[in-house]
């Protein structure tokens, strides 16, 4: 393939953060940039990330990390911890770019743009999801004025996954945390209005358009499997005012139908939606044509795409080598990092304000800043460390995190597995296609191998919950199982005869 950027100068990178961190690497070969270091605290993480960048140097010491030889950092650590450790890579004197979100509180918008702003180095947020096909597809023709005025929108990005509250997001398994009885220490409390950027993101990024306001009011209905009373796991939308008098409304959440890229636009002279293919009506009026589109790559998008995440993890890179490179501004500076961040953190508040509308600061200006500059956000009080009683017993508890990890599973396995199999068996006669017949048999297939190995993790469960009742583990299991068929699970060896037979009677 011919050079991307017309140079041979190279961008040395540390990655700090290897979990995430980690997915980089494929993409940074194409772009002019060499992985010269790594920095995790995990052994496991960074055993793996040596495997796939052997020459690049790995420590666990941030110390040891930044006084490697680098031109920039990508930082991709804990969210707590973002505002921070960008601030002593700006000090460094390297570019950086982070993962979302930018920071956890108004305060922390002020340290960090202003140390962006004195360092003159570049910094981009680490949002991917508005370079799919689709999204810089529509960002095109909304340029153009395909769409004409933006009228309203709704943008989603839901996101079921309990087992990161005790786990690494580690693919393809979750790697617990040790020691098993401290949860995550922010992925198991945070609000999901922190994790706003996947769906506002494209949303701006389409339109151009800043968020100015927002209102949002709590969802009360819960789903289980998370730590009682640490996060809230739920839907978790927002309506958000945008710079041009829009609307938007901005999802995200746990619940049990995940769509992490779906969308919804309208503008005045035309709309487009996309859940599963995007479809575009034009003609300017309700009754217009519905099309659906074959949004196509370019050229690099055709590379893009074999990098991960369709192909967002590789724009995310290429528009932060352009912009060290060439100068060219990248979609994602501090402003739009601030503005996009933000966003949530005023969410939260107006949660607790029963859904008032409340003002989005604009770090671009100064009266912005100096109302935030003291400003250190509703962040929840709850220790993670702290969930069993004091005195407990460490090997009990300590199986509790990869018991957790175990009943939901990334995919289909432990307690999904389970529900998956019943509720597909209880509707497989309605069923239209032979593609979800198929899934429905697999599924069985699997639960009939998996089962004995789901009734051990419910039976410890059940000892953890007599022994800890009144823990928020105790609870958290409690919830659990009463939701749960526990007889067809503990009898396992006859619910599998059952599935056998409903096998057999299929043939």
């Amino acid at each position: 393939m011919k050079k991307i950027f017309d140079t041979d100068k190279r961008i040395k990178l540390g990655i700090w953060g290897l979990g995430r961190g980690a997915n980089f690497v494929k993409s940074a070969a194409f772009l002019n940039i060499d992985v010269v270091a790594g920095c995790d605290i995990h052994p496991e993480i960074r055993e793996r990330f040596q495997k796939i960048a052997p020459q690049a140097f790995c420590t666990p010491d941030e110390k040891e990390f930044l006084s490697c030889d680098m031109d920039a950092v990508l930082v991709a650590t804990y969210l707590p911890d973002h505002a921070d450790h960008v601030i002593r890579v700006l000090e460094s004197g390297r570019h950086v770019m982070c993962e979302v979100t930018a920071f956890q509180t108004p305060a922390d918008a002020v340290r960090l743009v202003e140390a962006v702003e004195k360092s003159g180095k570049v910094y981009n947020l680490l949002e991917n999801y508005p370079f799919t096909k689709e999204n810089m597809y529509l960002q095109k023709l909304w340029s153009e004025g395909f769409f004409g005025e933006f009228q309203y929108g709704e943008f989603e990005y839901l996101h079921e996954y309990r087992a990161l509250s005790y786990g690494y997001n580690t693919y393809p398994k979750v790697l617990p945390i040790e020691p098993g009885y401290a949860v995550h220490r922010w992925r198991s409390i945070l609000n999901y209005h922190y994790y706003c950027t996947h769906s506002l993101g494209p949303a701006m990024y389409i339109t151009g358009l800043r968020p100015e306001a927002v209102s949002a009011v709590r969802d009360e209905v819960t789903l289980a499997g998370y730590v009682e009373g640490a996060r809230h796991p739920t839907a978790a939308p927002s309506m958000i005012k945008m710079s041009n008098g829009g609307l938007l409304r901005n999802l995200m959440g746990s619940t049990t139908g995940d769509y992490h890229a779906s969308l919804r636009i309208w503008g005045t002279r035309a709309s487009a939606e996309k859940i599963h293919d995007l479809r575009i009506r034009v003609g300017g009026a309700g009754g217009g044509m519905y099309l659906l589109v074959d949004a196509k790559w370019n050229e690099l998008g055709e590379l893009a795409k074999e990098t991960g995440h369709g192909g967002g993890d590789f724009w995310e890179l290429y528009f932060f080598a352009r912009e060290i490179l060439t100068g060219e501004p990248a979609p994602w500076n501090i402003y739009a990092a601030c503005d996009v961040t933000m966003a949530g953190l005023m969410a939260v508040r107006s949660e607790k304000r029963n859904g008032e509308l409340v003002k989005i600061p604009d770090m671009r200006k100064a009266e912005d800043r100096e109302l935030c500059r003291n400003d250190h956000g509703d962040l929840p009080v709850f220790n993670t460390s702290d969930i069993f009683p004091a005195g407990h017993e460490t090997e009990l508890a300590g199986q509790f995190n990869r018991m957790m990890t175990e009943l939901y599973p990334h995919g289909n396995g432990g307690l999904i597995l389970f529900n998956n199999v019943m509720d597909g068996i209880r509707i497989y006669a309605d069923l239209r296609d032979a593609e979800s017949k198929l899934q429905v048999r697999n599924a069985v297939g699997k639960l009939i191998r998996e089962l004995p190995e789901l009734a051990a993790n419910i039976e410890l469960a059940q000892k953890i919950r007599q022994r800890y009742p009144d823990s928020k583990p105790g609870h958290t299991i409690a919830r659990v199982l009463s939701e749960q068929d526990l007889p067809k699970i503990l009898n396992y060896e006859q619910t599998i005869r059952e599935l056998e037979d409903w096998q057999n009677n299929l043939e």
